[in-house]
């Protein structure tokens, strides 16, 4: 038994080290807007961010790549939080505006953006070839509430923790949506609310004009021309008297060479 028990835990390790090689041309993006403004808003970021880096670092060392669990571990921590908020009497009204959208994807060589959404806007796809953004399909898209804000049913401690419903189950591996940037000078556009909001139609049509005009640039400047154009909404709205509508930015622009 002693010998078979050392025989596939080597197994194991030659598995995860096989894995960790391919991370050599594996690029990962972490995106998370917590809503709100202040310091709760702050330390809730910081949360995600910390909690992240320190179960990325659990994943590669145990799997070597990134696994569904990271992303349910990562949704118990916010969860606990906002159960933790709950309990010193804050209304729901102000739990909701206090919680995190998150979106980890991950770039893979032949062009393959790997992602999993918590209630975060969805990417946005500039076709070279079309000279257009794509229509991309949502129903074939695995979408989660924000973060913390649902549990799966079939969670143990689920009753301790506040869900607004429950999931029929935990992640899994085909719940990771996937897009593919096929010709060179495909462009894929990650953001926050405060540059768009996903559903403006008119917003959308600015953005591909912007992207048209740009789509020779590298991605450093696309990027740049986007954030001018949302720098340029909050004129606006400050000269319309709705400076409350003004929300943090960050554009994350990637372009297949």
């Amino acid at each position: 038994m002693e010998t078979e028990y050392r025989f596939s835990r080597s197994s194991e390790q030659l598995r995860v080290a096989d894995d960790l090689r391919d991370l050599y041309s594996t690029a990962g993006i972490l995106i998370v807007d917590a809503q709100g403004h202040g310091i709760i808003p702050a330390k809730i970021a910081s949360t995600v961010h910390d909690t992240f880096q320190a179960l990325m670092l659990t994943e590669l060392d145990r799997y070597g790549k990134t696994t569904p669990g990271l992303f349910e571990n990562l949704n118990l921590r916010l969860a606990q939080s906002l159960t933790a908020r709950n309990a010193l009497g804050l209304s729901e009204t102000e739990q909701t505006r206090e919680i995190a959208t998150m979106m980890y994807g991950e770039v893979h060589p032949e062009g393959n953006f790997r992602f999993a959404n918590f209630g975060h806007p969805p990417p946005l796809v500039f076709s070279a070839k079309c000279s257009r953004l794509l229509p991309v399909n949502d129903d074939h898209m695995a979408q989660f509430l924000a973060l913390g804000l649902q549990l799966p049913a079939d969670h143990p401690d689920r009753r301790r923790y506040f869900s607004m419903n429950l999931r029929k189950r935990r992640i899994r591996s085909d719940d990771i949506s996937e897009i593919t940037l096929i010709n060179p000078g495909d462009i894929l556009i990650l953001y926050t609310d405060g540059v768009y909001d996903g559903s403006d139609p008119e917003a959308r049509q600015s953005l591909e004009a912007i992207l048209q005009q740009h789509q020779q640039d590298p991605a450093r400047d696309i990027c740049a021309a986007l954030m001018e154009f949302a720098l340029q909404q909050d004129e606006l709205l400050r000269a319309n008297g709705d400076e409350a509508l003004i929300d943090d930015k960050t554009v994350f622009v990637v372009k297949r060479t």
